[in-house]
C-alpha cells in the first residue's frame, strides 16, 4: 500500500474533511478523493460515509487509521535511520513546553542544538503544564517540557533542571527586604491559572506549610506570566514566580524580591513523554543535548 495514500487518508480522517485534507497537504480536493478511493478500492471496503457536506469514519476506517499511524511512524524512523547513517539529524520537532521553561529556556537550548544540527527545524507548542501533559497522553506531542507533574502512569517523568520560586512586589507596595509567610498572607496575591505548573507547585509550598488558598486575598488571576508581572507592576498584589521570568524585572528595579525567612521554594522542570510511545531518532538527540545543556543553570541562565 503506498504510504501517500495513507497520509492522505490519515489527514481525512483526522480532520473529517476532504477540503481541510487538502488545504493541509497542499493537494487538489480530485487528487484527495482519488487517494481515498484507491485505498478503499485495495481494502475492499468503505472507509466513509458522506452525508452532506459531513464526513464519518466508518468502524474499517478507525481500525485502518491507527495501523496507518504506525506505518508513517516507522517510516520517518526509517528516515531518522538513514539521516543518522549520514551523520546528519533532519527534519521538524515539535516540542510542548510550559511557559517558564518554553519562554526563558528553550530558546537558548534551541540554538545551541542547531549549531549541532542545521537542518533541524522546530516548532514549539506553548500552554500550561497541566495542557502539554494532556497532549502527550492523547499522542498530539512525543516531547513535553513543564514545570509541574500530574499523576499519570502513562507518563514517564524525567527531572532535568531546578528552579526556584520567588516572592515579588512592585517596589512601593512592601519596604520589608524579607517576611515569613504568615505575613505574606496578608498581602493580597496575583496568580496563574489552575493548569500552570507554577501556580500548582505554589498551592503545594502552601499546603505544606498549612496554609489554605482560602486564607489567601487573591486579587486576580492571570493566564500567563507577563500578565502577572504586570499586574505586580501595577501594585494589585504580590506573586510568587520563577526567578528565570523576573530575572530582568530584579536587575532593573522594575521589580522587588521579598525573602521568606526560612523557606526555600524549589521546584523541578521536567522532560515528560508517553512510555508507550517510541522516539525518533532525532528526539532522542534533543534529549540528550538538553539533558547535557542543563545540569546547570549557568549554561542558560
Amino acid at each position: 500500500m503506498d504510504i501517500h495514500h495513507l497520509k492522505v487518508f490519515t489527514s481525512v480522517f483526522k480532520n473529517r474533511s476532504f477540503s481541510k485534507a487538502s488545504e493541509q497537504l497542499s493537494l487538489t480536493q480530485p487528487t484527495i478523493s482519488s487517494h481515498i478511493k484507491a485505498v478503499e478500492e485495495e481494502l475492499g471496503c468503505k472507509l466513509f460515509d458522506r452525508i452532506g457536506r459531513t464526513i464519518i469514519p466508518t468502524k474499517e476506517a478507525e481500525v485502518l487509521y491507527n495501523h496507518a499511524m504506525e506505518i508513517i511512524e516507522k517510516a520517518n524512523n526509517i528516515k531518522d535511520v538513514i539521516g543518522q547513517f549520514k551523520k546528519e539529524i533532519t527534519g521538524e520537532l515539535i516540542i510542548g513546553a510550559s511557559t517558564i521553561p518554553g519562554t526563558y529556556l528553550m530558546p537558548a537550548i534551541i540554538s545551541s542544538f542547531k549549531k549541532k544540527y542545521p537542518s533541524v527545524f522546530f516548532q514549539i507548542a506553548i500552554a500550561d503544564s497541566e495542557e502539554i501533559i494532556k497532549k502527550v497522553l492523547k499522542h498530539e506531542l512525543l516531547i513535553g517540557i513543564v514545570g509541574s507533574k500530574l499523576g499519570n502512569e502513562q507518563i514517564h517523568y524525567m527531572p532535568f533542571m531546578e528552579d526556584e520560586l520567588i516572592v515579588v512586589s512592585a517596589p512601593s507596595m512592601l519596604k520589608k527586604e524579607r517576611t515569613t509567610l504568615n505575613e505574606l498572607i496578608k498581602f493580597p496575591m496575583v496568580l496563574r491559572e489552575e493548569g500552570s505548573g507554577t501556580r500548582r507547585e505554589t498551592e503545594k509550598i502552601l499546603e505544606e506549610r498549612g496554609i489554605s488558598f482560602v486564607d489567601i486575598k487573591i486579587s486576580g488571576i492571570f493566564g500567563s506570566t507577563d500578565a502577572i508581572k504586570q499586574a505586580v507592576k501595577e501594585g494589585l498584589g504580590v506573586s510568587i514566580l520563577s526567578r528565570l521570568s523576573v530575572k530582568d524585572e530584579l536587575k532593573y528595579g522594575i521589580l522587588k524580591e521579598i525573602k521568606l525567612t526560612n523557606i526555600e521554594m524549589k521546584r523541578k522542570f521536567y522532560i515528560v513523554t508517553h512510555k508507550k510511545r517510541t522516539l525518533p531518532a532525532a528526539y532522542k538527540m534533543f534529549l540528550e543535548h538538553v539533558t547535557s545543556q542543563t545540569k546547570t543553570h549557568k549554561s542558560l541562565t
